[in-house]
């Protein structure tokens, strides 16, 4: 039996049309032109660090005045933060460096539920694409800092550490916000990932969990002290494909 026997006959004959496959088409460049319209606006924000966590958490949280604390101290020392633009963690994120010395950045998801654009942002893009929003986030940090959150926290820091692990995009520090939130996580990685051998042991050195914003700042600091914030040709060839 050959391929084509195999494939499903069209139901629906409309479906093959050619103006099915224009609409597409023109899909495809609205996609495109996402990529190139962030990309001119966002080329001047480096250094940066992209702060993720929940939309859902208030202003009296310890999550929402931890990340914001981080956010004005990561500010005032010379960092761009980009974040998701909406309410809770990335709220306080770019509040907190909104009102720090460097740029407070949005990239803002059109979404039916839970995202609304925050007032706290220098610079704001909108986007219609997850994909396209997510790279921005890979494209322009320096550092990615995770705070508590849900699944599409879980979904940008699992993107994020297996495009880093398996070397389609550079190396950079990982920081997890939170002991009590992420230990579990980490000690079910090591006790079932790293134990059934579907990652290897050296692959937990790429997370690290600190608390401090102090502590965060000199940890990104230290990670780029003997080369500089300034990516290498070879890491903007990674970048290039994704």
């Amino acid at each position: 039996m050959s391929a084509k026997d195999k494939l499903p006959k069209i139901a629906d004959p409309r479906l093959a049309a050619p103006a099915s496959s224009a609409r597409e088409a023109w899909r495809v460049f609205g996609i495109m032109s996402e990529f190139v319209e962030a990309t001119e606006r966002l080329a001047g924000v480096r250094p940066a660090v992209s702060i993720f966590g929940s939309a859902r958490v208030q202003p009296n949280s310890p999550y929402y005045q931890m990340t914001e604390h981080i956010a004005r101290r990561l500010s005032d020392s010379g960092f761009s933060v980009i974040s998701g633009g909406g309410p809770g963690v990335m709220e306080a994120a770019n509040k907190g460096a909104y009102l720090g010395k460097s740029p407070s950045i949005g990239l803002n998801i059109q979404l039916p539920m839970e995202q609304q654009s925050n007032p706290y942002q220098d610079i704001s893009q909108s986007f219609r694409h997850f994909f396209a929003r997510k790279y921005m986030f890979v494209r322009f940090a320096a550092a990615y800092v995770v705070m508590p959150g849900g699944f599409g926290t879980l979904d940008e820091l699992l993107e994020a550490l297996t495009l880093i692990q398996t070397n389609k995009s550079p190396r950079i520090p990982l920081i997890l916000v939170g002991d009590g939130f992420w230990t579990g996580l980490l000690d079910w990685f090591r006790d079932r990932l790293v134990t059934e051998g579907m990652i290897n042991p050296e692959d937990m050195d790429l997370l690290q969990i600190l608390d401090e914003p102090e502590a965060i700042v000199a940890a990104i600091f230290k990670h780029y002290e003997t080369r500089g914030f300034e990516r290498i040709p070879a890491e903007h060839d990674l970048l290039l494909n994704l």
